[in-house]
Parts: C-alpha cells; structure tokens; sequence
C-alpha cells in the first residue's frame, strides 16, 4: 500500500459486532464474554504482560483500537505456555490471534547484560519472575497454532519489530532466523501497529484470506513468487570484494527474464544451480562447518525508474550469508537502516532456505488525529480487577504519566525506539493532552496532583521536525542531531512551552515532572526551554544521558561530546539559581559499548570523581535485536559508514572480564571494585592513581569484608535504575526509562 493509500484511522465502516458496545475491560474469561453478550471473540490478543487497561501497554492500545472499529477482542494474558489449553480458554477467535511478548523484548526482560536470571518482572502482578517463556512470541504462537490450528496468527510488538529479519541473538550468541519463520506466524506487524492490524481485521472480516494480504507498510511474510524488480543490496550500499567472490542471491527464472528486459543489468558471472547452493550453504551452516562455494548466473537491476519505485526490493543478503559472514551481516544492517525512511524506503526481501522473508516500507507515521483518536479511547487506566491488590510496578511507574509523541530522530546505535516507532516524531494535539491529565484528575485513583512525567521516547521533540516536508521524506540519516543538529531541523520549544504552561494551569494539578530524557543537544538550542524546565518542571534532579565522554564510544553510540553537556549545564545551573532553586544534573552512562576501551572508561571514572558523581547502580551495554551497536558488536565492523573487509575495525568490550571492569571504573568508590581496579590500573601503567590522595582514583588499602569476598555478590544490570549520587547530598532514586521503547 504506497503512502497515498492509507487510511485514517476513523474511516473505516464499524464491524457490525460493534452494537454489542464497549467493555469496561476487554474480556479475560468466558464468563465476562458472557457478561457482555458475546458468544465468541472474533480477535483474541495473547500478550506477556499483565493486561493493564491503560495507553502505555501494547495490548491495551491494540485491543481498544479494534473495539473501537467494532470488534470483539479478548485478552489472554501471562498464559501458562506449557500445553495449549491456556490458549483455547476464550473459545476459537473468529478472525485471528493477535501475539506479543509485551511491552519488552522478552529477553531483555528475563536476561540482564551478564546473562543473569532476573528475579522479578516489573510487568507482572507482584513483580513475580518468571511469568514468561524466552522468547515469548515464538512460544505464544505456537501454542496458539496448536489450540486452533487454522486460525491465522498475526505477530507484533516489540520483540516482533526487533526480530523481523535475520538477527544476532547476545543469548545465544548466534544470528537466529526471523521471528516470522520462528513462530509459524501468518504475517508479522512492526513499528506502529494500529493501521496495519485494523486493516488486516478489516479485510479478514470482508472474506480475505491471510495470505492474501501482502500489500499492507509495516508488515513481513513469506513470499513465494513476484512480479517486482530486484536490487542487488551491494549495488544499493557495495561491502567491497566478498571472499568467498560469489553473489549470494538467487532469483526466480520469471523475475530474471524481467529484470533483463528493464534494462542496464549488470552481469555477476557465476555457475550451479541456485537452490542447491543455498541448500548445501543452509546445511553446512546448520551442521557448524564452513559454506561451501556455490556459485550462481543472477542478474539485477541497478537503477530503477522513479516510476518503478514502488515496483522495487532490495535483495538483502540471505540468512545463510549473514550467518556465515560478518562482514555481509553489517552490510545487511547498514541497508536496514537506510530504508528505514518510510517517505522513501523500498521493500526488502530476505532468502531463508528456500523461503523468502519480505519485508514492506515502515508504515506511514500516524497524524495528530490519529494519535488524539487512539489516547481518547475509553482506556480504564487500571489493571484488570482479576489482579485484586497486586502491585504492578511498571504500571505504578507510570500511572499519572501521559505520552505526547512517538519516535526519535536521535537515532542512539544502542537504542531500539527508531527501529520499533520511527524517526519522524508523531504528536499528540495540546488539547487532547490536556484532556487527558482532566481525565487523570478526575478518574484515576490516588491521584494528588502531580503528573509523573509529560513526554514520550525522549521528553523535548514534541512538534519538532524538519523544516521540509520534501528533503524529510528524502533523507537517508539515521540522525537529525549526531554529528550536529541537522540545519534543516526545525529546533523550536515554543508548542512544548506552551503545553507545559497550560497544563500546569489546569486546577487541581500542583505540579507536572518531566521523567523523560531530555535531549540536551537539542534543548540547548532553546534557552527559554531550559529555563521553563529548571523553573517548573525538575523535582531537584534532571536526568541526562551523555552515555561517555570518550570520542571513540560517542561516535559508535551516534551521542554528542562532552562539551554539549558543559553547555547545557551551565544554562541549567543559571536558570535554577535564577529560580531560586538548588537542583542537579543526574547523568547516565553505558559501559562495554562498543568503541570503548579501557583508557576510555578510566577517563570516565576519573571525570566522575571529579565531578562529585557516585553510581549507585550501572548498565553496560546490552546488544538487542537489530539495534546498530549490535551488528558492531557482532562484526567488529563500523555499520555508519560503508562496510568493506578493510572498513573500519571497531573495538568490542567482549567477556564477562572486561564487561565487568567497565562496569567496576564506573563504581570507582566501591571498595569491592579496587582490587579489579588496581589490576588493571597496573596493567594500564597507571599506578600514580593508586593511593589515598584526592588526585588518585583509588585508595591502596582495602576495608576487611570487601574485593574478592565479595565478588560473587556484585554485579550491576542493563535495562535496570541507574542510579547516580552526587558527593554530599542524599542518595537519588532515579528510574531510567527502558531502553527497548514501547510497545505499539
């Protein structure tokens, strides 16, 4: 469906299941289904989380969209995955199952950087662990393939955007295939699913059949045949000469014959016989040992007329290819992330075996009617009542807070938000926001008058965005602000300021937090902003993500220097002292990331120290499912630029020894991190810092009780709080917004 194509999201003819009204809560047991009239479901969704009717949960939001089109939707929720059975509790749905792992990448959630279990899930009632399978999509949908076997299953969420295409697995430590092929699923939604999943509902409704829906942005599926004209990859982005020098991909006789009739093909000299290659290759890889050397006669399109635009896919290199080389695997997340804009991205196909996993255009951003239509929907904006008094953290974390947008154009290489809700930022209107917090205010129970945050992936986009609609829908970076903000962004505060101002006129509201990341680059370009901010909206601390201070992991991470930081806190002590009002920045860093070494994390202990900042708790780095600063992790290779086999090396911080002493310089005042901390201070030829003067980072005696003792007790978490201490004043608690992004 090309952009022009799409629907709103209100323009579609109610179901006619829509006369049995709306739910106090979607349905989680037949004799609520009962309650309500309904005889069957005709859409069940199954999710990890608890379902908690409220618009920052994935199933809350899909499952309200579709009500709100007329359909009937049940929740199963936390199912217990060993039989079917759990999964067959709502009856047979009449359209499809609807599969997520959650608001989270299910194993981001069980899983810390280290590989260890974690004991509580902050999306389950009580916090209780293990609620879960790994890899919950695939399971779901497995189990729900099994409950009812010809019910078509639609995968999404999070871990579906992430797992989309061939992807390195840090749990296993292997490139697995697509999540698609993994769960047996129909088709897969990624990125913002509500256009997607309301047109499949829609069209399943009208008598379609699944494997006919094959035209919908924002969707993958197995394809057997097509009429489009193929891209080799390396005509796209060329990785240099391949060793073995052979093309990986292998075309349909049909495709061939018209590519060679568009014209201006060039030949890739080769011999065999295509699908005996990629079978010897798939099974040699299966088997461990090294691919076999199969070479094939293929022929591609170089240029494409713009009017066969549309008509195009890029040929990624195939599953078997990334697995058994680095080097196309970053060549494969370069091309990824380059048709990533959906103003001008082109399908891509990926070969797996003897399947072909296609991958359309992300979906269009949704407008501001579409995004006021989807937050106005009844949401209870509380747990299910079948939880009683059980506590669910994430749900009290963000019980008084709102979303005012969608993406981020910062584009973080660690950071999976662009890659699940894009880099064009998708606003909420002022009214709609404010409505809402009327709504907080009025409904919500234990309410006092302080919403927790105001925000979305990064607290200061709202209505920010390139001053052309042409060069946006143009645009190839992954980044409107690394290395510095893009001249055609327009870096104005005002619609935010205002917003803010407003809302904290409305009675009853005593105060608005801001809990999102601010984007300090980008707020620095505002000085009235800053001081909106530090005057009204800060609770004694900021939160800030400088990530490092080194250039060599600044540049890998896509983050600004230091000297942004210096900037923007001096505008911030200004205005906070103008306000009368003693506040501090509390920073976040990441350790193991890659480009970083050990000089560049001992420069990071030795600034902290300077600065009077103490970790409480640190992250290092995590390597999720499709992100940039993963491929580097697995390749060693730099994905920002043109990968080639003599492109540039980049150095990985790789085994739980050296993870760990990243992890140690940022708890440089922890006396069970000296003894690792004189190690490798001595190894560094920096034993000048060994003392128990200020100018040194550690003292040379050791309190009774701690180093090696106390080893095995130690060890901090990616994806946990990261909290920070400044030197003299009271421990901070602080929250980090998860890394992975939302739902949708």
């Amino acid at each position: 469906m090309s952009a022009a194509a799409v629907k709103d999201l209100t323009s579609y003819r109610k179901y006619w299941a829509a006369r049995f009204g709306v739910a106090p809560f979607l349905p989680m047991t037949r004799a609520e289904m009962e309650q309500l009239g309904w005889d069957s479901c005709d859409i069940i969704i199954v999710t990890g989380d608890a379902y908690v009717d409220h618009p920052s949960f994935g199933m809350a939001i899909i499952g309200r969209v579709l009500e709100a089109q007329g359909f009937r939707v049940g929740i199963i929720a936390q199912p217990d995955w060993q039989s079917a059975e759990p999964f067959k509790q709502l009856g047979r749905p009449n359209l499809f199952f609807g599969i997520t792992a959650g608001n989270m990448d299910s194993m981001v959630n069980r899983y810390t950087s280290d590989k260890r279990i974690r004991s509580d899930d902050a999306y389950t009632p009580g916090g209780q662990g293990g609620k879960r399978p790994d890899r919950s999509l695939v399971v779901y949908a497995q189990r729900a393939r099994e409950a009812f076997k010809d019910v078509p299953i639609v995968v999404g969420g999070i871990e579906a955007s992430l797992r989309r295409i061939a992807h390195f697995d840090y749990w296993s430590e292997k490139v697995r295939r697509s999540a698609l092929l993994d769960a047996k699923a129909d088709i897969l939604v990624f990125g913002n699913a509500e256009r997607q999943i309301v047109e499949i509902a829609h069209r399943l409704a009208g008598g379609e059949k699944i494997d006919e829906i094959t035209d919908l942005r924002g969707t993958a599926f197995v394809r057997k045949k097509h009429d489009y004209i193929e891209i080799d990859s390396t005509h796209v982005d060329t990785p240099g000469k391949l060793n073995p020098p052979i093309d990986p991909y292998a075309m349909e006789p049909e495709i061939r014959k018209a590519n060679e009739l568009n014209g201006d093909i060039p030949d890739l000299l080769a011999k065999g016989d295509a699908p005996d290659a990629a079978a010897a290759q798939a099974a040699a890889v299966e088997a461990g040992e090294a691919a076999p050397v199969q070479e094939v006669v293929v022929k591609f399109a170089r240029r494409v007329k713009s009017e066969d635009r549309e008509r195009s896919v890029i040929r990624m290199p195939s599953f078997e290819q990334v697995v058994a080389d680095p080097v196309l695997y970053a060549h494969a997340s370069r091309i990824l992330h380059l048709e990533s804009n959906p103003g001008n991205a082109r399908a891509l196909v990926q070969r797996h075996g003897d399947s072909d996993v296609w991958l359309n255009p992300p979906p269009v951003p949704l407008t501001t009617r579409d995004m006021d239509w989807i937050y106005e929907l009844p949401y209870a904006r509380v747990p299910h009542p079948s939880y009683g008094n059980a506590e669910i953290p994430a749900y009290k974390m963000i019980k008084f807070s709102i979303a005012i947008q969608r993406g981020c154009f910062g584009g973080c290489t660690f950071c999976s938000i662009t890659e699940h809700e894009g880099r064009i930022i998708q606003n909420r209107s002022e009214k709609s926001v404010l409505n809402e917090i009327e709504k907080i205010r009025d409904s919500v129970p234990g309410f006092t008058g302080v919403i927790s945050d105001l925000g979305g992936p990064t607290a200061n986009m709202y209505r920010i965005a390139c001053k052309s609609r042409e060069i946006e829908s143009a645009c190839r970076k992954p980044s409107c602000v690394f290395p510095g903000i893009c001249p055609n962004l327009n870096t104005d505060h005002s619609a935010l300021i205002q917003l803010y101002r407003k809302a904290r006129a409305l009675p009853g509201v005593k105060k608005i937090l801001i809990a999102s990341g601010v984007r300090y680059d980008l707020a620095s370009e505002s000085p009235e902003y800053v001081k909106e901010l530090a005057t009204h909206h800060v609770g004694g601390y900021l939160k800030i993500a400088p990530e490092a201070i080194g250039e060599g992991p600044l540049s890998k991470m896509m983050k600004p220097g230091v000297g942004t930081y210096y900037k923007f806190k001096e505008m911030f002590d200004k205005a906070s002292k103008a306000a009368g009002k003693e506040q501090y920045l509390i920073p976040y860093f990441i350790a193991a990331h890659p480009g970083t070494t050990d000089e560049d994390m001992l420069e990071l202990a030795l600034w902290l120290k300077k600065n009077g900042f103490r970790a409480d708790q640190v992250q290092a780095f995590l390597p999720s499912p499709m992100a940039t600063a993963t491929a580097m992790y697995h390749t060693l290779k730099n994905p920002l630029r043109k990968v080639t086999r003599e492109s540039e090396e980049v150095t990985i911080p790789k085994g739980l020894k050296q993870r760990r002493l990243h992890k140690a310089f940022l708890r440089y005042h922890d006396p069970n991190n000296w003894p690792v901390l004189r190690e490798a201070l001595r190894k560094m030829g920096r034993v000048d810092l060994i003392g128990n003067g200020k100018q040194q980072l550690i003292p040379s005696y050791q309190p009774a009780g701690t180093g090696d003792a106390a080893e095995g007790k130690r060890g901090g978490s990616q994806h946990r709080p990261f909290k920070t201490q400044h030197t003299g004043l009271p421990k901070v608690p602080s929250i980090r917004r998860r890394r992975t992004g939302n739902q949708r």
